[in-house]
């Protein structure tokens, strides 16, 4: 298996978290789940073969160009064949520079991206399978993004200001912080709920909630500390909450999750 990230050319860096590389080392087919990340994603299938993610009790096959929305619950998926994937994460907030429709719409939701975007991602896409250099692919898809981020100027104020909000959330979610920062906006806490949804996707404690999951994520998947201190150190009441939640998200107790996670997992718990 090759996973690989790379960062976007400075201009990009406050809108896209990073670009990755995916390459399946067989052509074995294999089961595995994907977990609330607390971002969204655009990914380009550039390999003979195909996924499938469940919905309801069905695998369907993925379009060649996957725009990932909020995932908030484990979310089963199916490799077939060879993959490669080329992908680029958005932060939080940021994929609603590019697109005009609520983030929220596309929760829990794998869609055909080419949809959204338009034809000229479709045709960005075929580029892709006939350029060979991963630089060169890279280099494309920032061309792309700085074209598609300047169509949607008028707007980039206040999905900043949601960015603000999200880096104030991510260190400290309370009741008293939403009233804190509705006060210092002078807006009320629905109309911050509101907005936030809009622009993230989620609200802003399932927001908390998924993050501070993540970096539970991360320290289990490194496997240096005891649960215990795992549990503390992401910001959980005791370690029964800490279990209770990591559960929730992915299916599995965090002990059973360190012995059997898949190699793909680990690497994004990594990232």
């Amino acid at each position: 298996m090759v996973f690989k990230e790379m960062l976007p050319e400075p201009r990009l860096q406050p809108y896209i978290k990073c670009f990755y590389l995916y390459e399946s080392d067989s052509d074995r087919s294999y089961d595995d789940i994907v977990f609330p990340s607390g971002t969204m994603e655009v990914i380009f299938n550039l390999g003979a073969g195909n996924w499938k993610s469940k919905k309801g009790d069905t695998f369907f096959t993925t379009p060649p160009v996957e725009l990932w929305g909020q995932i908030t619950k484990p979310l089963p998926i199916q490799s077939v064949g060879r993959n490669i994937m080329l992908g680029f994460r958005f932060y939080p907030h940021s994929a609603a520079y590019f697109f005009d429709e609520n983030v929220s719409e596309f929760n829990n939701e794998i869609v055909d991206a080419t949809h959204v975007f338009g034809p000229k991602l479709r045709t960005l896409y075929l580029k892709l399978l006939e350029t060979a250099d991963l630089n060169a692919k890279v280099a494309m898809i920032e061309d792309y993004l700085r074209s598609r981020l300047s169509a949607t100027e008028k707007k980039h104020s206040k999905i900043k200001f949601i960015g603000d909000i999200v880096s104030s959330l991510k260190k400290n979610y309370s009741d008293d912080n939403i009233l804190s920062i509705s006060s210092r906006y002078n807006i009320s806490s629905r109309h911050l709920n509101t907005l936030f949804s809009q622009y993230t996707g989620l609200p802003p404690k399932l927001f908390y909630k998924i993050n501070r999951f993540q970096h539970s994520l991360n320290l289990v998947s490194a496997n240096e500390e005891k649960l215990t201190n795992v549990a503390y150190s992401a910001g959980y009441f005791d370690q029964a909450h800490f279990i209770k939640e990591f559960k929730l998200f992915t299916g599995f107790t965090p002990n059973s999750f360190a012995a059997q996670a898949s190699p793909i997992n680990q690497a994004l718990a990594g990232s």
